[in-house]
């Protein structure tokens, strides 16, 4: 293929676009596009070659073994019944011997300072039985086993899982250290006991000969640790099991040695853990510590129907017990000592929970290996794990441990329908006492006052020896509640919520405008739909997501906004046909509802969970709630007003899509309980059946797009057939006019960035946005950029042209030839300033630092970290393209133009074209990266901080541009000479007089002739033929 000198722009865009084509290509194939069927499944073989070693290291125990029988159960579930996982292992600090401690392996806690609260690491062991093999037994008394260790110090959210392969190995990073051995040995069993003995193979980190600083290479190597690892196979486990599990044998106490000598320096003291058993099946066997702890109890239930008496209560408790926690109810009536009050129940309290000063402040209890049998319609047996969590485990970590210590209770009781209450009697693995008596219920009954689900209690079983308070437990509802088909909800605030619609209800003008033109959340009135009409009412008043201050606080910290949706109207959580039978219901426009907010991150602590109810007006979208907060030794503050604005479900591109939400004290400002008024906004929110709207807005953008686009098309082209007809006028066209213009076209067809509507913010559906429709508008908006793009150089190719033949006829007065230098320096001093006062602007007014550093994404979705001056330089430059004409501006002024080099329907057009895409984004609204933006965390155009153009830039910028567009048409209505003589300040000109290039410039016909003759020297008159 040859290009001629006039195409070769056309050449190397198209060569360009081929390369950029080539480069996709490699990323893809690069990034998994042209993946395989992945690796083989490794197969492991297991070899006993080590049973010698075995039998010596473990001839104690297999002397007092008793022998196996073949025919035991218990032989074929050693695999999945003697495995656990997440249990506590530690060293004890003593060894008796006046040596210097010899840990296990060095921990880097450099990550555990970037956590805003204390955080503790948690040591954690797994151990799995990976192959039994009684095929091949040495003795009567015990059987070959494999197993595979996995023990850990990490932090609380990384809990380990079980390896792939079984690969004896060692890895470190901040926050996390971790070493696997691989373990061969026997089973056999003691008196009332399992016991496995295995020798292990390990490598293990090397330490130095410095008692003070074993491992000096975790300080020294940072974050790329390469620790020198020794190979270690004389490592002893020792691992022992109930044979059956019960209330007071639950527990699996292992422990790891060192068989090297202690001056070696792979040797390690010794390492202790700690389980549960948990696989085995539970026998019930402790009727008599049950019915002693429960007889004894006073009180009960008395109300019939507050309290759930149904058979079914295994289900109800399985609920529970999925990962769920319970929340301590502080004891400020507490009336005795200081560490009588601050004591955690039965549970041996930390240090940490001791400073809650008895409020248990972020302490959690969690319901564990909940185990729920039928024996009859009056009874249920129950067994669990009661474990206490203190603040500093991260959230959800606390469920998968299963080691036993002082902050966990052994439990086994029973529930009585009879009286709807569960109570069981508790063990505590750490003395293997049983003092402690657990009552729970269900309730039924629920108010502003009374929001849980279920409660409880842990209490001394002997009224005489009272070593603690009674604590006091419950589960607020959650996400997706089930709930019994008798619960039942009594309103108390509905009168004074009236009153707060009345306060707030908006002027009738107002009023008139909303109904006739805005839709919010409603409750379709119509009994087929009417379950899978509550259920998205539900979900679209539900709110959990970020929100910022109203007005945004210097810190720019976020709040974390949750609204829990309890009741609507007498429906409880999302609507089941269970309660279609039962409850009678007729909606109207103002629905009574119930809800629960949390609010995290606000600076008044003790206001931040609001149990709100009141109204829900359907027409105006909007909640008016009164709310009670919980104040512990200060009882309920139940004077405080709610008021939650919902966005519309209709014309969102006009509205602001936010929910705003104010909590107001209604007490006097000098009350003690009086606080200030919080008001916050959140990120826009996408309700459920909105997912048409995203697609339609995006299809609609794409029109405007090309309508756009072919506007530009059509101003460019006209400026082409302008400069056909008026040669002499081609010089004075600005270059670095028309350089600013083909970059704007240019530049997204090599990146892939939106042309003219870059500011508009990806929607997160380009998945949902590959149908046919959107390719054809894609490739559309394509070929229009390109042909845009090639219009615009050729008339830079036309004007370049022009001046090399200006000045070849007359190359002795360069001066009579426009030069573009000038321009560019100008335009690049006026944009620098500008930039930097931009900088400076938000700096002040946000706080915003400039030269900190934040993650980039190009518009390959490569994340890069730059400084925020960078990312901002690129929203800048779209800046530059509004006020395209700012260079040919000064450029009339440089060269004291006599003539009209641009065509009104040029400038005046792609300037009309600059401001509609401002108005389009002052008037839409922004769309969220994501449809379920309730859980969504990163979303970040919502802020306003990150917006370098507010909308006070929608307003100014096209008002600037329509003044350079003013400027422009007056430089050309009126020649240099006129202007000069207009712009007079007190009899003294403010234009310099004019140049000799007008003086001398020929008649228009001499010097198109002159245009067009070309370097030969023609005399002819042709027309421009390029």
């Amino acid at each position: 293929m040859t290009c001629s000198i006039n195409s070769a722009t056309s050449c190397t865009l198209f060569v360009l676009l081929l390369c950029v084509g080539f480069a996709n290509s490699y990323n893809y194939a690069n990034n998994g596009g042209f993946e395989g069927n992945g690796n083989k499944q490794r197969t492991v073989t297991y070899k006993y070659d080590r049973m010698g070693e075995v039998n010596k290291e473990c001839a104690s125990l297999l002397q007092s073994a008793e022998e196996l029988k073949p025919d035991d159960s218990r032989l074929y579930t050693i695999k999945e019944e003697l495995s656990f996982s997440n249990g506590d292992w530690w060293q004890p600090l003593s060894n008796g011997s006046g040596r210097a401690f010899a840990p296990l392996m060095p921990f880097n806690d450099r990550e555990l300072s970037g956590y805003n609260n204390a955080v503790n690491s948690l040591n954690l062991v797994s151990f799995w039985v990976t192959d039994v093999d009684p095929n091949h037994r040495y003795s009567k008394k015990s059987i070959p086993v494999s197993g595979f260790l996995e023990i850990s110090t990490t932090i609380a959210n990384l809990l380990p899982q079980k390896p792939e392969d079984e690969t004896p190995k060692f890895d470190i990073w901040p926050g996390n250290s971790q070493l696997s051995i691989r373990f061969q040995g026997v089973y056999t069993e003691l008196a009332g006991e399992r016991v496995m003995c295995l020798l292990g193979s390990a490598v293990l980190p090397s330490r130095g000969p410095h008692s003070n600083d074993q491992w000096p290479w975790v300080k020294e190597n940072g974050d790329n640790n390469h620790p020198v690892l020794a190979p270690d196979d004389r490592i002893l486990l020792e691992l022992r099991y109930p044979k059956a599990l019960t209330l007071r044998t639950r527990e699996i106490f292992g422990s790891l040695k060192s068989l090297n000598g202690e001056s070696d320096l792979k040797y390690f003291d010794e390492v202790l853990f700690s389980s549960s058993l948990g696989s085995a099946n539970y026998k019930f066997a402790s009727d008599d510590l049950v019915s002693r702890a429960c007889d004894s109890m006073n009180g009960g239930i008395e109300t019939v129907d507050d309290v759930y008496r149904g058979v079914d209560f295994c289900e109800v408790l399985e609920r529970f017990s999925r990962r769920e926690e319970l929340s301590v109810v502080p004891n400020f009536n507490c009336n005795g000592t200081d560490e009588f009050c601050r004591k955690l129940g039965p549970f041996v309290s930390s240090k940490e929970i001791h400073l809650t000063d008895g409020g248990f402040k972020y302490v959690k209890l969690v319901f564990q290996d909940v185990r729920c049998e039928n024996i009859t319609t009056s009874k249920t047996r129950v067994s669990s794990v009661f474990r206490a969590v203190p603040p500093s485990e991260e959230q959800f970590s606390p469920t998968p441990r299963t080691g036993l210590n002082g902050m966990t209770l052994s439990a086994e009781g029973a529930w009585y329908p009879s009286t709807g209450r569960l109570c069981m009697v508790a063990c505590s693995p750490y003395d293997n006492v049983c003092h402690t008596r657990i009552s729970m219920y269900v309730p039924l009954l629920f108010s502003i006052k009374q929001r849980s689900v279920f409660s409880g209690t842990l209490s001394t079983i002997d009224p005489t020896v009272r070593s603690y308070s009674p604590l006091a437990f419950q589960k607020p509802p959650g996400l997706n509640e089930q709930w019994s088909s008798r619960a039942h909800y009594e309103y108390s605030k509905i009168e004074a919520a009236t009153s707060l619609l009345e306060k707030y209800e908006p002027s009738k003008i107002r009023s008139a405008v909303k109904k006739s033109f805005l839709k919010f959340p409603k409750l379709e009135n119509t009994e087929e739909n009417l379950p899978y009409s509550i259920s998205v009412l539900f979900g679209d008043l539900r709110l959990v997501m970020r929100a910022v201050s109203d007005p945004l606080p210097s810190s720019g910290i976020y709040i974390q906004l949750q609204i829990e949706i309890l009741t609507i109207g007498p429906f409880f959580g999302r609507y089941s046909n269970n309660q279609k039978g039962s409850i009678s219901f007729n909606p109207t426009p103002l629905l009574n509802v119930s809800a629960q907010i949390n609010l995290v991150g606000i600076d008044a602590y003790n206001y931040s969970s609001i149990s709100v109810e009141g109204i829900y007006n359907q027409i105006f979208g909007k909640m008016y709630l009164i709310g009670c907060v919980d104040l512990a030794e200060k009882g309920l503050d139940c004077k405080v007003e709610v008021v939650i604005s919902y966005p519309p479900t209709t014309d969102r591109w006009l509205v602001d899509p936010t929910a705003k939400v104010s909590v107001i004290s209604q007490r006097e400002k000098d009350d003690p309980l009086y606080f200030n008024p919080i008001k916050i906004h959140t990120a826009p929110v996408v309700y459920r059946n909105q997912r048409e709207d995203i697609l339609s807005r995006r299809g609609v953008e794409g029109i405007l797009r090309i309508a756009t686009l072919s506007l530009a098309i059509v101003c460019i082209s006209s400026q082409l057939f302008y400069v056909r007809g008026n040669i002499v006028n081609v010089p004075y066209v600005s270059l670095v006019m028309l350089g600013v213009q083909a970059i704007s076209y240019g530049l997204p067809l090599i990146t892939g960035a939106e042309a003219l509507f870059g500011k508009i913010a990806k929607t997160g559906f380009e998945d949902l946005q590959k149908g046919q429709p959107f390719h054809i508008i894609d490739y559309m908006v394509k070929l229009l950029v390109l042909i845009a793009f090639l219009s615009t150089m050729r008339l830079c190719q036309k004007v370049w042209k022009s001046r090399v033949r200006m000045l070849t006829r007359s190359p002795l007065e360069p001066h009579r030839v426009p030069n573009d230098k000038k321009v560019l320096f100008a335009t690049l001093i006026i944009h620098i300033l500008g930039y930097i006062l931009a900088l400076i602007v938000r700096y002040k007014t946000t706080g915003y630092d400039p030269r900190q550093r934040e993650s980039f994404e190009d518009f390959n979705k490569y994340s890069r970290p730059v400084s925020a001056w960078e990312a901002e330089l690129a929203e800048y430059v779209g800046l530059m393209q509004d006020f395209f004409l700012l260079p040919q501006v000064i450029g009339n002024l440089l060269w004291m133009i006599q003539v009209k080099p641009l065509r009104k329907m040029y400038y005046i057009g792609l300037t009309l074209v600059r401001i509609f895409l401002h108005v389009y984004d002052f008037v839409k609204s922004p769309f969220p990266s994501h449809l379920y933006n309730y859980s969504n965390d990163d979303y970040e155009d919502f802020n306003p901080r990150t917006d370098f153009y507010p909308k006070f830039g929608d307003v100014a910028i096209p008002i600037f541009s329509v003044i350079l567009a003013v400027i422009v048409y007056v430089q050309q209505r009126w020649n240099y000479e006129k202007l000069r003589g207009k712009l007079v300040v007190r009899q003294a000109k403010l234009l310099p007089l004019g140049s000799r290039v007008y003086e001398r410039l020929p008649s228009s016909l001499s010097f198109e002739a002159e245009l067009a003759s070309g370097v030969n020297g023609d005399s002819t008159l042709p027309r421009d033929s390029d």
